[in-house]
């Protein structure tokens, strides 16, 4: 696995070509893009939000061994969702003044004592501890992530965290098929053989650590901040608007994410496989999605990217609560391409807001999309509850249309990347 993160990037020459062109924009050589690193954080990614994702799928089986309410179910996706949101700022923003190459691995190795616990766990409480656990590792592990995406960017940075991104959601739409093959029919204890996902992560991310470690990034630390070129106030109106769509894409999600096998099962008759099936196809569709808005970001302007992603979904989330069977797929696969391309173009851009504080942005966005999904995941249980899974899917379809509020963004500092 170590040769796949090639002996230039390792170098000093390789690194300091893999790193993020942060400084003055009168630079006259372009840094190459480290697309071996790139590769290595991705599949790490992958394995991590596989993981993830795996947790969310066996959600019907949890709740039939466990005799769990939809408002218990939301708590355990507002567990791991909270204590991977609430760390991952303070993380990021420790790591932009200290970094630590090899905190990856670490933070995987909360992941793996969730995953392990989870498959023993006897009751409801320890399942919420098993979650909070998964949801540390991930609060250490995508700040970080982040950074190294766009220290092997080479200047391209939509496109840096969209590779990095996809695979995450790429590792998402996996964990429904895994659960439909492999814990449904075995049961519970066999969530421990994911284990061997985590160590493969673990022994990946050592070798990026060492990577991260020789960058002179990594040595010059606070001195490579840069200043905002906005001033403070419309720095704060733009990162407001960013958190409000940031909120109507994740809270959205959460629908689908937490629900959408409820959904299918409840409306339509499907047995527990065939709608993770569906789970799947959506998430897979978010995966194409990510890998689209970041190049798209780079040469158009992320400012588009996100008009376009967010509001440009409504008519379909508004359409898919009334759609059959057959169009509810369709549906489901365009809202999941079309939404999942404004992520990657918030973040840069958000980025691009605060320069030199890349660990602390991505933070709190990543621990916001995933707030917001656990916050999300518990007020839609407790209103399907109330009411009705279908009934939260109408009352869902409206969120997009917070996307309007693109308009008043303001023109960021960003050069479009040369094809």
């Amino acid at each position: 696995m170590q040769t796949s993160i090639d002996k230039g990037a390792l170098s000093p020459s390789g690194a300091a070509a893999g790193a993020s062109a942060a400084g003055s924009a009168g630079t006259a050589t372009q840094q190459r893009t480290v697309y071996s690193v790139l590769g290595a954080i991705s599949f790490s990614h992958l394995l991590n939000d596989m993981i993830q994702s795996l947790i969310l799928a066996i959600y019907p089986m949890f709740k039939s061994e466990f005799a769990l309410s939809f408002g218990q179910i939301g708590l355990i996706t507002l567990t791991y969702q909270i204590t991977a949101s609430l760390l991952q700022p303070l993380v990021g923003l420790y790591t932009d003044k200290h970094p630590k190459p090899y905190s990856l691995p670490v933070g995987m190795g909360f992941t793996l004592s969730g995953l392990l616990l989870m498959s023993v766990a006897g009751n409801f409480g320890t399942l919420l501890i098993a979650a909070a656990l998964v949801g540390c590792g991930s609060s250490v592990f995508h700040p970080e992530s982040s950074r190294v995406a766009r220290m092997a960017s080479g200047g391209k940075h939509g496109l840096a965290q969209s590779l990095f991104q996809v695979g995450g959601n790429a590792g998402s739409s996996l964990g429904p098929l895994l659960a439909a093959l492999i814990v449904i029919p075995h049961g519970q204890k066999s969530i421990a053989w994911f284990s061997a996902a985590a160590l493969v992560a673990m022994f990946v991310l050592a070798n990026i650590g060492r990577w991260y470690k020789r960058h002179p990034a990594t040595k010059k630390g606070r001195k490579q901040v840069a200043h905002a070129t906005l001033p403070r106030n419309k720095v704060i109106m733009a990162m407001s608007v960013l958190v409000l769509l940031v909120f109507s894409k994740y809270f959205y999600l959460a629908s689908i994410t937490s629900y959408f096998t409820f959904y299918l099962i409840s409306k339509f008759g499907l047995s527990v496989q065939a709608a993770q099936i569906h789970l799947f196809v959506f998430l897979a569709a978010v995966a194409a999605g990510t890998i689209i808005g970041g190049p798209v970001g780079d040469k158009v302007g992320r400012k588009s990217v996100i008009w376009v992603s967010i509001l440009g979904v409504t008519p379909f989330t508004l359409l898919m609560p009334y759609a059959n069977l057959f169009w509810t797929g369709v549906l489901s696969v365009i809202i999941g391409l079309v939404l999942a391309s404004a992520f990657s173009a918030i973040l840069v851009y958000a980025q691009e807001l605060i320069p030199g504080k890349v660990g602390m942005v991505a933070g709190l966005f990543f621990g916001f999309a995933f707030g917001m999904g656990g916050v999300g995941a518990a007020v839609l249980g407790h209103l399907a509850d109330t009411t009705s899974i279908d009934y939260v899917y109408k009352v869902c379809s409206f969120l997009p249309l917070l996307g309007v509020l693109t308009v008043v963004l303001p023109k960021t500092q960003e050069t479009p990347a040369k094809a």
